[in-house]
């Protein structure tokens, strides 16, 4: 299993669209930006079939140093919890997450079609 970078991610969807890559960048960091802003300002994010973020509450807790073996205390925090959507998690069951099986992107119009692979 290899790593995808959003370099790399960036890339392959200006490669795929007519778009340069330094506006592709800016895109993706905007969008990333308000995606850390607004689960910031506690707001559920809901991407229909790809996915749901949305913050959890964590209780305080103990832990153990494993090392030393000595108890330490955990406390509470906020984390993100990520819900797979549908078409995921038909992709991911049937192992065709590959990017040559899936289109690099899917536009409301045709003015930004891209050539699929």
């Amino acid at each position: 299993m290899s790593t995808t970078t959003k370099k790399d991610l960036i890339d392959r969807i200006a490669d795929g669209t007519k778009y340069k890559r330094n506006d592709v960048r800016s895109i993706v960091q905007a969008f990333l930006d308000c995606v850390i802003s607004e689960l910031g300002e506690g707001n559920r994010l809901e991407f229909r079939d790809f996915g749901v973020f949305e913050l959890r509450d964590r209780a305080p807790r103990m832990a153990q140093n494993p090392r030393t073996l000595e108890r330490v205390p955990v406390p509470a925090r906020r984390t993100v919890k990520f819900k797979v959507g549908r078409l995921m998690k038909q992709a991911v069951d049937n192992s065709i997450t590959t990017h040559e099986d899936m289109p690099v992107v899917e536009t409301a119009t045709k003015d930004f079609s891209t050539a699929q692979t």
